[in-house]
């Protein structure tokens, strides 16, 4: 079985020492002779202390192949026994994120009408609705009706957009149905899941953005080095490609 050399560097500033380790068992102390555990930064028996920088090998060991996308396909690229293959963030466009808003927006549509409509006929206000006539004018108790159908159509889409987006973007699919169609995640910073609140954060942080002239606030994901819009900014959040 081939060995492999590593340097063991001494925090008292002794000129290193070199030991020789088989793969895959433990390494021995260079003063005591005691065995070391994985990742130790002293040794049990003695107490002497070690900061460890493994030096590569003399020549690269070929391990299995990565696959890595090239041009119009996939090209593997061989690993090196010491070396990670990094993964390439591609950030969502501005555009994109536009279509997958409209997808959204037509989903969301259609679950509106499906629960509002239920919502009217439970409440009694089907049956107003039917009792108004153009050329009548609305007696007090009517606009009171009016005032109340508009207050339920205005919960209902503030609640159903609310929760769309916080328990989609949070749960596995990590994305809103536009997005997922599109291969489109939102994850934090570090390009992980975000949590319920984070992703209620971010959708609540719109708030903000549509205040902004111009829409200035959504356009930034057009121009910010992430790509990222107001609301991604104020919630620390990213929206990426998913093969990123």
């Amino acid at each position: 079985m081939p060995l492999v050399e590593s340097r063991i560097w001494c925090d008292s500033g002794e000129s290193s020492r070199r030991v020789r380790k088989k793969r895959g068992t433990n390494l021995y102390c260079s003063k005591c002779g005691g065995a070391l555990a994985e990742g130790a930064a002293c040794c049990t028996n003695c107490g002497h202390s070690f900061v460890f920088a493994a030096a590569g090998p003399s020549a690269p060991i070929m391990s299995a192949s990565v696959a890595a996308p090239s041009g119009g396909g996939t090209a593997f690229i061989p690993a090196y026994a010491g070396y990670a293959v990094a993964p390439r963030v591609e950030y969502a466009g501005f555009w994109l994120r536009v279509l997958a808003l409209l997808i959204d927006n037509v989903v969301l549509g259609l679950g509106f009408v499906l629960i509002l409509i239920p919502l009217v006929l439970l409440t009694g206000l089907g049956g107003f609705l039917g009792e108004i006539h153009p050329n009548e004018d609305l007696n007090d108790a009517g606009i009171f009706m009016l005032i109340a159908l508009i207050f339920l159509a205005a919960t209902v889409s503030l609640l159903l957009t609310w929760l769309y987006h916080a328990l989609l973007e949070s749960s596995e699919w990590q994305a809103t149905v536009g997005k997922r169609v599109l291969g489109l995640v939102v994850t934090d910073m570090a390009g992980q899941r975000v949590s319920f609140g984070r992703s209620t954060g971010r959708h609540f942080g719109k708030i903000i953005t549509n205040l902004v002239p111009a829409f200035i606030g959504y356009l930034m994901a057009g121009f910010t080095e992430k790509k990222q819009a107001l609301h991604d900014m104020i919630a620390g959040c990213l929206v990426l490609r998913r093969n990123s």
